[in-house]
C-alpha cells in the first residue's frame, strides 16, 4: 500500500463526498462505511439503550476487517470512517449518556484496543467539522429513513466528542478541514486551497 488516507467526522459533513472526490481526482481506492450492512441500526435509533452494544460491536468487527485488508492494496486507499472513530466518539457517546453500561463499554473497549493494537495507523488523518444545524439540514436532505429521528443532543454530544478526539489524536499526520465554511466541490478557489493542503502530505 502506498498510502493510507483516512476521512473523519460526524454523520452528515460529507465524508462520502470526500471520499468520491478524492477517488476521481487522485485515483485512490475508496473504502466506504458498511453502514447499510448493519442489522441493528433502525433498531439501535429507535432504542439506543437496548441496542447501542450490539450495533458497535457490529460496527467495531467489521471496521476492523476493513482496517486489516487495506495493508494488502497495492494503491492508495481512502477511508470512509475510521475504526477510531467507532470507538472514542460513538462508543465513548453512547456511555457518556448511559446508553451502555459499564459492563458492556469495558468489555468493548478492552476489544477495541487489542484491535487497534493490530492496526497500521493512517498516512494522513482528514477530519471534517461542521456545526450542528448544518448537519441536520444534509441528514434531512439526504433521506435516509433511519436517521431523521436522530435527537439533536445525540448530534451535538458526537460533534463535541470529535473535538476533543481530533485536538488529542496523535497517530499521524492530520488535516482540519470546515466543511461548512468551504465547498471544495462547487467553489473554485476552496478546491484549489484544499487540493494544496492535502498534496503536502502526498
Amino acid at each position: 500500500m502506498q498510502k493510507f488516507i483516512a476521512v473523519a467526522g460526524n454523520m452528515g459533513v460529507g465524508k462520502t463526498s470526500l471520499v468520491e472526490f478524492l477517488h476521481q481526482r487522485y485515483g485512490f481506492q475508496p473504502v466506504y462505511e458498511p453502514y447499510m450492512d448493519n442489522p441493528y441500526l433502525d433498531d439501535f435509533y429507535q432504542d439506543m439503550p437496548r441496542w447501542g452494544f450490539q450495533s458497535q460491536i457490529y460496527f467495531l468487527t467489521h471496521k476492523f476487517r476493513l482496517h486489516m485488508a487495506l495493508s494488502q492494496s497495492d494503491g492508495t486507499v481512502v477511508q470512509d470512517r475510521t475504526i477510531y472513530e467507532d470507538a472514542e466518539i460513538f462508543a465513548e457517546n453512547l456511555y457518556r449518556t448511559k446508553c451502555m453500561s459499564k459492563r458492556d463499554y469495558d468489555t468493548y473497549m478492552e476489544l477495541y484496543r487489542t484491535m487497534r493494537s493490530a492496526l497500521q495507523p493512517p498516512d494522513l488523518m482528514i477530519y471534517l467539522s461542521c456545526p450542528v444545524r448544518a448537519i441536520r439540514q444534509r441528514i434531512k436532505r439526504r433521506g435516509r429513513a433511519s436517521e431523521q429521528s436522530i435527537p439533536l443532543n445525540y448530534l451535538k454530544n458526537l460533534n463535541g466528542l470529535y473535538e476533543e478526539w481530533f485536538s488529542r489524536y496523535d497517530q499521524s499526520p492530520k488535516l482540519l478541514w470546515d466543511s461548512a465554511r468551504a465547498d471544495y466541490l462547487t467553489d473554485l478557489a476552496d478546491r484549489i486551497e484544499f487540493q494544496r493542503s492535502i498534496e503536502r502530505f502526498l
